[in-house]
């Protein structure tokens, strides 16, 4: 087996900006995002299809990676920890409930953590505790 060096933090940060895009692409409040285009048309094209296709790719990568390695159980951890982490940045007034384009945005960075954070667990568990996931053995059993 060859030697496993884990995740650094800049994997880490490249599969958090992939899912920055994944996300944003799909839908933002700033009426730039595929939604916003599709509900715009009159037309449904090729290249609709072919994008559209393409982020759900994207959301099935992401979405698989992210249930298997966290699991239900490290879903509600995640979702606890950031829906703490919202509350707290709006009791200290640095973000306002009442603002539904601010609690868009931050709703939408945070499940951007949760989806960079579950597509690389399996990585950052092993480097933590020396796990290794089944379907992640390579050789003879």
């Amino acid at each position: 087996m060859a030697a496993y060096k884990g995740i650094t933090p800049g994997g880490f940060l490249l599969r958090l900006c992939a899912a920055l895009v994944l996300v944003f692409s799909t839908y933002n409040p700033s009426g730039h995002s595929y939604f916003h285009w599709v509900s715009q048309l009159s037309k449904f094209t090729p290249w609709v299809a072919l994008t559209g296709i393409l982020l759900l790719i994207g959301w099935t990568i992401y979405l698989r990676a992210t249930a298997r390695s966290l699991g239900l159980f490290g879903l509600i951890l995640a979702a606890a920890f950031f829906g703490s982490l919202l509350w707290l940045f709006i009791y200290l007034g640095w973000l306002h409930a009442d603002s539904v384009k601010a609690m868009t945005w931050f709703t939408e960075v945070i499940l951007c953590g949760i989806l960079a954070v579950g597509i690389s667990w399996s990585h950052i568990r092993r480097r933590l505790t020396g796990q290794v996931d089944v379907d992640e053995v390579e050789g003879d059993i």
